[in-house]
């Protein structure tokens, strides 16, 4: 192994020395304790250690990185406190996910790392929006995102790397390619010469690199930044290595040829460097073995204070509590409560469409957060497929109003990592139903990652929702109870055009993500009276549309617009009507008055019966109302089928087509 040390004086060597020993004795350490039972799990980057400690020596502290499984280095070169590491992995409450996460699965905002989640491509999309923002200020930083060679076959991998070409993002990618994703070798997951190949094909300039040589990954970080930050552009890393141990220790190594482990032997990161600094006259043996005297104490030290910890004392509580963070702030909007509103702080208002409604609130949050980006497929100069956007371009700029490349997941991601930086984002679906193809980041990284590590996701994701336009099972579904089961979403649905406008302006302000659904049907064919200032309808309660004796109807959506139309028509029928407009969180409160009021619920939505929201909300009232029916809570919801395109396919598909039949059938208990 060739080190270069181009000048790097003796004090310097020496701190990479200790930099790249720390992770090294910390691993020995933690194989130990993972054998006496004190872990319950750990992932080796033992004969790694070059990347990720000559990566962040390289980088500035406030320059965030996305590391994965085997950084250490990492985490101990932004100067983490040890033994708050070591109750981190041991589920200690004092740990940086507070009990709620394992290993490696946690970030920390002060120490500018963000924590990975197991499905290891969507991580790479983060460092789009982390450098987006970097750019949107006009600092000079970059983002690093860490993968491995296994990670490269994922779709999550194409879409960052293309968004970040096309956006010219200041992002070093760094492929760790150690030979094997798990036990499948790198000859079973792709078929080009090398990984930097595919730089080329994303317009962007790579190299490959030895992954062992901490002063050439050293020296190579340091310019290819310097490059990112001057050209305003990305940058492919391939750094060729080797695990010395299993994916994780408990899945073994028998798949790997023993000559392999001889051979990389030889490559050891940390012993050549040591080596080379004791035979270049750079350190003494004397020196090297107080190093590793000075480190193995400090690392029993940190463990003993870590071993004093108390055991954690679940609350629940607590736990419920942590899955959002707080709503502290509203920014001068007013906050409605509908059942009796005046708009007297609001301004006068308005007729307006939904559609409008909704523009409107763009508009307005835009004015009211410099830091506000919105983001989709077609929605700057073209305005979006349905025009929500329409002219919003030639206000605010390409550089707020973006058009993205065809990559849910990767703009998802994107958004997150704004939020890293304290901006916010809106991302327009151009329908709900595309929304599939970056379901893994909402799910699995927005919702999560303030309950594992106290990081907030400043999104919202809008969503033309629903059938009723002859569009088929593509352009049609009616997916929110996807969203509704999963904590740490809001799921906001508005069939009101006030309540449009301050639903979006309080999704914009709230700290959490938010999915925004919009009933297509309901864009130009719904008006009404919007208050023409900044105001806030609250998430989490509902609203009582109408009055009524006979039946309450609880629904959300064009529902509202079913049972108010179905009242109308049906004057023998008294029906009491609640717009639910939040699903997540619920208004119970709301729930349990309208079962009060009349005795018979009807459930009532768009989407499927079966696994539809309107099953949860008679479940709870069969729980906790139950006292309070004269009858069975009734859904009222669509065929258990993909939606047609056929117009008289689709209104046999549709709920409202069973609505009369189903009140019927009520009343006559």
């Amino acid at each position: 192994m060739n080190f270069n040390d181009k000048g790097y004086t003796t004090e310097q060597l020496t701190e990479l020395y200790k930099a790249i020993l720390l992770p090294r004795m910390i691993e020995e350490k933690m194989l130990v304790l993972l054998r006496q039972g004190k872990i319950s799990k750990w992932f080796s980057g033992i004969g790694q250690e070059a990347i990720a400690v000559g990566v962040t020596a390289a980088l500035q502290q406030q320059e965030w990185i996305m590391p994965l499984h085997r950084n250490l280095g990492v985490f101990t070169g932004r100067n983490m406190p040890l033994h708050k590491l070591f109750m981190q992995w041991q589920g200690n409450k004092e740990g940086y996910s507070n009990g709620r996460e394992r290993s490696f699965h946690f970030g920390s905002a002060p120490h500018y790392v963000c924590g990975m989640i197991s499905h290891l491509g969507p991580q790479l999309a983060l460092a789009d929006g982390a450098a987006l923002a970097y750019k949107l200020k006009g600092e000079q930083k970059v983002a690093v995102a860490f993968s491995g060679d296994g990670g490269t076959s994922e779709g999550d991998f194409h879409e960052a790397l293309n968004t970040a070409a096309v956006w010219d993002l200041p992002v070093i990618f760094i492929i760790e390619n150690n030979g094997y994703g798990l036990s499948t070798p790198v000859n079973e997951q792709y078929r080009c010469e090398s990984l930097v190949d595919k730089a080329k094909g994303y317009g962007m300039e790579g190299i490959r690199i030895d992954g062992n040589n901490i002063l050439e990954v050293y020296d190579t970080i340091k310019g290819v930044r310097d490059y990112c930050i001057s050209h305003q552009k990305p940058y492919f890393i391939e750094c060729i290595t080797f695990r010395m141990r299993g994916h994780e220790e408990a899945s073994g190594v028998k798949y790997v040829p023993p000559e392999l482990f001889q051979q990389w032997e030889q490559k050891d990161p940390v012993k050549n460097f040591e080596a080379w600094l004791v035979n270049d006259k750079r350190m003494s043996t004397a020196t090297i073995a107080a190093i590793k005297n000075d480190t193995k104490a400090y690392i029993e030290a940190e463990l003993a204070i870590a071993f004093e910890a108390q055991n954690i004392v679940p609350h629940t509580e607590v736990e419920v509590a942590d899955v959002y963070k707080k709503v502290t702030e509203h920014f001068g909007a007013t906050m409605l409560h509908n059942d009796a509103v005046t708009y007297k702080e609001t301004g006068f208002t308005s007729d307006k469409k939904f559609i409008n409604a909704i523009s409107d609130a763009l508009k307005m949050s835009m004015d009211q957060h410099p830091q506000l980006v919105l983001m989709g497929q077609d929605i700057a100069e073209y305005g979006g497929a349905f025009k929500v956007t329409e002219g919003m371009v030639a206000v605010y700029g390409k550089h707020r109003v973006r058009n993205t490349p065809l990559c849910e997941s990767a703009i998802i991601g994107t958004a997150l990592g704004l939020s890293l930086e304290g901006f916010k984002s809106v991302v327009e679906m151009q329908f709900a139903d595309f929304v599939t193809v970056g379901f893994n980041q909402i799910i699995n990284n927005l919702a999560k990652i303030h309950y594992r590590w106290g990081q907030n996701a400043d999104v919202v994701v809008r969503m033309p929702t629903g059938g009723g336009v002859g569009a088929g099972p593509f352009h049609s579904q009616s997916n929110e109870a996807w969203f509704a089961h999963t904590p740490g979403l809001k799921v906001v649905y508005p069939s009101a055009p006030e309540d449009a406008k301050g639903l979006l302006i309080a999704a914009i302000n709230d700290p959490n993500p938010v999915m925004f659904f919009e009933h297509k049907a309901l864009y130009r064919s719904i008006s009404g009276p919007v208050p023409n200032g900044y105001y806030e309808v609250p998430i989490g309660k509902a609203r009582h549309i109408q009055a009524g004796t006979d039946i309450s109807v609880i629904t959300y959506g064009a529902g509202v617009h079913w049972a108010l139309d179905y009242a109308k028509n049906h004057p023998n029928i008294s029906l009491d009507i609640l717009d639910l407009r939040s699903l997540l969180p619920l208004d119970y409160d709301a729930i349990a008055a309208a079962v009060q009021r009349t005795g018979k619920v009807v459930v009532l939505h768009e989407d499927t019966l079966t696994g539809g929201f309107g099953g949860e909300i008679a479940a709870w009232i069969g729980e906790h109302c139950f006292d309070q029916l004269d009858a069975p809570v009734m859904r009222c919801a669509s065929l258990d089928t993909p939606i047609p395109f056929n117009i008289d396919l689709e209104k046999n598909f549709m709920a409202y087509s069973r609505l009369h039949d189903v009140i019927e059938k009520l009343a006559g208990y």
